[in-house]
């Protein structure tokens, strides 16, 4: 017992230490970020992203072997916490360093490492986390392949880079290049590899969530759901405004909360009613959007043609409009996507609907207490349902359905 307890005092120490390690440089990315003068929004679409990912995923692996000791997800968290806030800290520190002294021994390090701490930190995220996710196992064994295919690209990158950037001094290692220009075909080679094993990764979640039923299938379906969000944040430009790369950085985070809620089952079956609103107000909102643009248009057509800015009376009566719209077109987004993605809600609220229109025009209380145990069990379908009904009196009567 000694034993066990001092090694798990130990796996809770190294992952607290990696935390903090990652927390450290993490912090020291920001303030040579604020040092070099950059613009708020290159420091939130940079240097921010890299820091949330590290900062993100490390305080995450802490918390699930803080509640699931030894578990794989766990440890891979921190390590990709570690490589975002390896990567981060050393392209900032080396872009601080270089301009101002370019021979200078820490810049040209931080320079080196730069070139190639970006495979593992993308390489870890995008397969193994896919690939183990959500009990830090294969699917199967026939998925060993994937993951050794990953490792070998991952272990090539970082060898044919570093090997390729050391004898480099100065601004040129960071210069921007092809992956072909830089590393050779070997380089192109592994990259292609590494993208192919990614898709693989890819294909082995969808694969899960087939196969998948329960509790598991709810922890996939919040980890697709970030995955998806995440990469929509992620590959917005640099030259977005503050305020929409803020809301990016925010959705950046949502896959290590994904994790968190799928690891630790809290809140674990919230994930269809936010799917759901998410169909929603998305396609309301696409569906709102594209009419507000079609009035405007269309009045400003019909009344003094095109201009640059619109007419201010065009645009209140396209505001106007859309908010009148809202309710009802709502409603019916609602049933078409309760109608197709989830059919059993809406095949409920259609039953009830009917019984509560039979309901005004029935007066027999027999048939009453039968439609309603029918209603209950095509809703709520328990396994057995039953009615009490006290009549005036000392008598009692029940009706019972299965």
């Amino acid at each position: 017992m000694d034993r066990f307890d001092r090694r798990a005092s130990t796996e809770a120490g190294l992952a607290v230490g990696l935390s903090l390690v990652s927390a450290g440089l993490s912090v020291g990315t920001l303030v040579v970020a604020a040092r070099t003068g950059l613009p708020l929004g290159e420091v939130v679409s940079g240097p921010a992203r890299r820091t949330a990912l590290a900062v993100g995923f490390s305080v995450l692996g802490v918390v699930i072997l803080a509640h699931r000791r030894r578990h794989r997800i766990g440890w891979l968290c921190c390590a990709i916490g570690l490589a975002q806030a390896v990567d981060g800290a050393s392209h900032q520190y080396a872009r601080y360093a270089l301009a101002s002294a370019p021979s200078g021994r820490a810049g040209v390090v931080a320079g080196w490492l730069a070139t190639w701490t970006w495979a593992p930190a993308i390489g870890l995220l995008l397969t193994f986390l896919v690939l183990l996710f959500p009990d830090g196992r294969l699917p199967s064994r026939r998925w060993r392949p994937v993951a050794w295919t990953a490792a070998g690209s991952m272990a090539a990158l970082v060898v044919l880079f570093a090997a390729r950037a050391w004898p480099l001094r100065g601004p040129s290692l960071l210069t921007p290049v092809s992956l072909l220009e830089f590393a050779g075909r070997p380089g192109m080679v592994a990259g292609l590899v590494l993208l192919a094993s990614a898709v693989a990764s890819a294909a082995s979640l969808l694969v899960r969530l087939r196969r998948a039923g329960g509790v598991e299938r709810q922890q996939l379906k919040w980890f697709a759901y970030a995955a998806v969000v995440s990469t929509v944040a992620g590959v917005l430009p640099a030259g977005v405004p503050v305020p929409v790369a803020l809301l990016g950085l925010l959705a950046l985070l949502c896959l290590p909360g994904a994790i968190a809620v799928a690891i630790l089952r809290h809140g674990l079956y919230d994930i269809d009613r936010i799917l759901n609103r998410t169909l929603v107000f998305g396609l309301l909102t696409a569906v709102l959007g594209l009419g507000y643009v079609g009035v405007v248009l269309v009045l400003g057509q019909l009344f003094g043609g095109l201009a640059e800015h619109p007419r201010s009376w065009a645009v209140a009566g396209a505001t106007l409009a859309v908010a009148a719209l809202f309710r009802p077109a709502r409603r019916r987004v609602q049933d078409a996507v309760d109608r197709r993605f989830n059919r059993r809600r809406f095949d409920a609220v259609k039953t009830i609907e009917a019984f509560g229109a039979r309901l005004r025009d029935q007066v027999d209380l027999d048939t009453l207490t039968g439609d309603l145990l029918t209603v209950v069990n095509q809703t709520m379908e328990p396994t057995t349902a039953s009615l009490w009904l006290r009549p005036p009196g000392d008598r009692s009567a029940s009706q019972s359905g299965d």
